[in-house]
């Protein structure tokens, strides 16, 4: 256990006065009892009512940081990366990365998607393709840096979320609200020269404190202080999406986490069931699966976690009320 830097000099002046545990209590309790976020809404269009019998949502893996969530009729894409097998992205500073795989979907085969959670604005997770070809009025959630390139790029939805900001999405009797939580793309020092991430939590159901379901989306993240918060404000997490690939900027500094570091934030976030994403699509990407499912069999935590290869689905089941 640590007292976070957030926390400031008044926790470290109470472990002077109460013992290192209750001061631990104390900082616990103040992250606690902070105040959320700003929240904003967002009513889509009813469609087709959700049957009362879907009583299941499910995650398809489409390669990289793409996946498809589907609950109650409610169908939400995370980072879009469309490009293909030998295809480039830039990231940045005159750098390039190919592409090594291929999606599970074509773009032009997506069902109705609606709405994007993008983690943060790289080619590698809002591509060319899909910076072209999306439709501008497709809500996107993101950080206040990506959302100004989404203007630009003439997208009409956009929702700008700082760090514990929320969005409560409405379809019909569906409800989710999604959280901004902590991220950040490498060590402190280079995080400054790369794009804001956010981190995602996805509360399922009418009482986002105690939902049907707990979703967290990691986003491109290394382990640090922040994450203890995490875990800290949504206990109970059913599922984790980790971007993992170890990816190395110059093939030098690390701004994914790799298999350890996976291993790591399982050990923080303590989610029933995680599933790796972003592993190995990318030529940046120096830590294969194998490295995380080597730290995970050595962690004893094989039972909890869910391989997906391109285009597979998992199916997850709302708790019980």
């Amino acid at each position: 256990m640590r007292v976070h830097r957030l926390l400031g000099s008044a926790a470290l002046l109470a472990a002077f006065g109460m013992g290192f545990a209750g001061a631990v209590q104390a900082a616990q309790d103040q992250v606690q009892n902070q105040p959320p976020g700003d929240t904003f809404t967002l009513k889509l269009p009813g469609g087709e009512p959700a049957a009362a019998s879907a009583q299941t949502g499910t995650v398809q893996f489409i390669g990289t940081a793409t996946v498809l969530i589907r609950y109650r009729g409610l169908t939400i894409m995370t980072d879009p990366n469309f490009l293909h097998k030998g295809d480039h992205v830039h990231l940045g500073y005159g750098l390039t990365s190919q592409r090594q795989t291929n999606p599970a979907i074509d773009f032009d085969k997506l069902p109705p998607i609606d709405l994007v959670i993008l983690s943060h604005m790289h080619d590698d997770h809002f591509d060319k393709l899909v910076q072209e070809r999306l439709n501008r009025n497709t809500p996107i959630v993101s950080t206040r840096e990506a959302t100004e390139k989404l203007k630009r790029l003439g997208f009409q939805q956009r929702f700008a979320l700082s760090e514990w900001d929320r969005l409560d999405v409405t379809k019909g009797d569906t409800r989710l609200r999604i959280t901004s939580v902590p991220g950040r793309h490498g060590a402190a020092g280079v995080s400054v020269l790369l794009p804001k991430v956010m981190g995602s939590v996805l509360d399922f159901g009418a009482t986002p404190d105690t939902p049907d379901y707990r979703m967290y989306i990691s986003g491109d993240t290394l382990v640090y202080d922040d994450i203890h918060n995490i875990p800290q404000r949504f206990p109970g997490i059913d599922l984790a999406l980790l971007h993992l690939g170890g990816t190395r900027i110059l093939g030098v500094f690390k701004v994914t986490m790799d298999g350890k570091d996976g291993v790591q934030m399982m050990q923080i976030v303590k989610p029933k069931k995680t599933i790796p994403i972003h592993y190995n699509d990318y030529d940046v990407f120096k830590s294969p699966l194998a490295d995380f499912a080597r730290e995970v069999k050595a962690a004893g935590l094989e039972e909890s976690v869910v391989y997906l290869a391109h285009g597979d689905t998992y199916t997850f089941t709302p708790r019980k009320p």
